[in-house]
This record gives structure tokens, sequence and C-alpha cells, in this order.
């Protein structure tokens, strides 16, 4: 098998400098058209792929994005940081995608590994990013290049924020089991999150609408265990478990939003074990649509947070940063109720 070509290679075979050819790769100015075009043709025809790396020594540039994403077995922020790599890899970067738990100071911690990779900007998946642990870290190791957070916010100079109307959208859901002739609702909590914690917002203030003060409102949170690394498969354990005390301690229930989709699948199977209708006793609504509610029996009915749309609003951003255009600080995405067989 051949070789690869080098620079050098290229630059005997056109009769040219190395550093012509680095000029052209380069697309800089000072190269007379006919020169340009010969090495051009070399250059496809050898498939030649310039050393980044070495590229990087030169310019200063390295080329490559991180992104940081708590928990990488989350399918639905995984999918979102695939959106956000095919983007940036079309564009000419290379991506590193890191893991970083739950812990806040882990978290800053890897702040600081993307310092040590010389990344040129960086995406964080998820409104838990937006602690103070990470504020601090980012003005002391990231200060200089821009970042952005999808679904959440830091108020520091070069973050950008891409974030999904769940708020707004929590309070349609309610608004559309109301329309249903449901009266008695509930508000199932995953983790303590401030886009979780937006969502259970939106359920107060669409119940107090409705007419029911905050004290005489049901609002749960699933139980997690104190784990430094918690496992999101037992989010439907959990969303059983959760449920299952819901019921008993709240029998009149006839609607219940879960705050993520696989919450309300564990939901969904403990009524199936109870032999519970749903829709017919009970109504049941997630948020994500993840492809995990389209799957379920009966089919979950869920916000869609549209992260893939938010995903690639922050690659844009972060595009448009990179090259010092103007870009809006805070960007805002409007959610969308999708209507299945559970309610």
């Amino acid at each position: 098998m051949e070789s690869a070509k080098t620079i050098y290679d290229i630059a005997k075979e056109a009769g040219v400098s190395a550093s012509t050819v680095s000029r052209v790769v380069n697309n800089k100015p000072g190269i007379n058209e006919k020169t340009r075009k010969k090495v051009q043709q070399l250059l496809e025809k050898y498939n030649y792929i310039p050393n980044e790396a070495a590229r990087g020594l030169v310019t200063q540039s390295s080329r490559i994005i991180g992104i940081l994403i708590e928990d990488i077995r989350v399918f639905h922020h995984t999918e979102s940081a695939y959106v956000i790599e095919q983007e940036m890899t079309r564009l000419g970067y290379t991506c590193i995608t890191l893991s970083t738990g739950p812990d806040p100071k882990k978290k800053a911690e890897y702040i600081r590994h993307l310092e040590q990779r010389r990344v040129e900007g960086a995406i964080l998946m998820g409104s838990m990013f937006g602690s103070s642990e990470v504020e601090a870290s980012i003005r002391e190791h990231l200060s200089g290049i821009p970042i952005v957070i999808v679904n959440g916010y830091l108020d520091l100079p070069n973050v950008y924020s891409v974030l999904a109307d769940e708020e707004r959208g929590i309070e349609e859901c309610v608004e559309l089991l109301a329309r249903k002739g449901r009266r008695n609702m509930a508000f199932v909590l995953d983790l303590e999150t401030p886009s979780n914690n937006k969502k259970k917002r939106g359920f107060m203030t669409a119940m107090m609408r409705q007419g029911i003060p905050q004290e005489q409102q049901l609002l749960y949170r699933a139980d997690e265990e104190e784990a430094s690394f918690p496992d999101p498969h037992n989010t439907i354990r959990r969303g059983a478990e959760i449920t299952k005390r819901l019921l008993r301690e709240n029998p009149q229930v006839d609607a219940i939003v879960y705050s993520v989709d696989m919450l309300a699948i564990g939901g969904l199977q403990e009524m199936e074990r109870q032999g519970i209708a749903v829709p017919g006793q009970i109504a049941v609504m997630g948020v994500d649509n993840t492809i995990y509610g389209e799957i379920c029996k009966p089919q979950l009915s869920t916000l869609d947070n549209k992260l893939v749309e938010v995903s690639r609003n922050a690659s844009g951003i972060l595009l448009n940063a990179l090259e010092k255009k103007v870009v809006s600080k805070r960007m805002m995405v409007c959610t969308e109720i999708i209507e299945r067989e559970s309610t």
C-alpha cells in the first residue's frame, strides 16, 4: 500500500516550495492562480490530509471543541452530543466528549481538563452545569474562549445559553389535562436540577390558575440513593416506587405529570400492576420525547423539549462566537406537546 503523501512530496511534484503548498492548504493569499490550481489538483489527487497538530503549532489553533456531559449513558444527552459533534466536524473541528459525573466539584475539574487540551470552545450539556463550582472554574481556566450551555445559564461574559422553555411547556401540559376534565393532578420530580425545578414551577403556576393553592398541590420527588454516580437505569424503578406511594396516599388522582419520560414509564408499569386504566382512570405525561415513550404501552404523551434543535442552535452560536460575530447571550426555544395514548 502506497504511503500517504507529505507536504514535501506535493511540493516536489509541483515544483514549488513546501511553504507555497502550506499557503495553498491554509487558503492564504500571495499565490498566483496557476500555481494555486496546480497544487490543489495534486492535493486532491493524493487525498492529502493536513497534519492538524502541526498546523496548530503554526496557527496557535487546536481546532478542538470540548463537550461535557454529566452521564454519557443518558440517551437524550448523548443524542444531542452526536448532533453537535456532527455539525462541528463538518466544519473542520475535532470534538472530545467527556462524562463528568454528577459531583459539581468533578464538573469543575473537567473544565480544567479542557484547558489542558487547549480547546477553542466548549459546549456543556444540561442545566446541571449552571453551578457556582463550574462558574468559578470557567473564570479560572476558560475565560478566554466561548462556551455554550445547553438548557442552562451562567452569568459570564464568554458563556452563552440555549434554553428550552420547559416551564411554559409544563403549564401547557396542565392546561391540556384540565381541558380533558382532569382536576386532581400530581407532579413527580426527578433529581433536583435547575431544569427540573423550572418544570415544577410551571406545574405550580398552572395549578394555581386552575384554582388549586400551592399548599394543596400534590408535589412528589422520586427518591435517589446517595451514590457518587447515580445509575439512570434506576429511574424507571424509582418512578414505579414513587407512583405506588402517590396512589396510596392520594387515590383520587386522575392525572400525573412526570419531570422525565423514564419516571413516567416506571409510573405506567406500576399502574399496570395495580390494574389502573391509562388514560381511563389516570392520564400520564412525561418530558423529553425519548424513543422509550414511543415503544412503551400505552405510548406516552410527552413534552418535547426540542433538545436536538437546541443542540443545533448551540453549535451555531459557538461557531459564530469563534468567528467573532455578534451573538445573542441567550436563546429560548419553544417546546411542543406530543400527545399519544396515555392522555
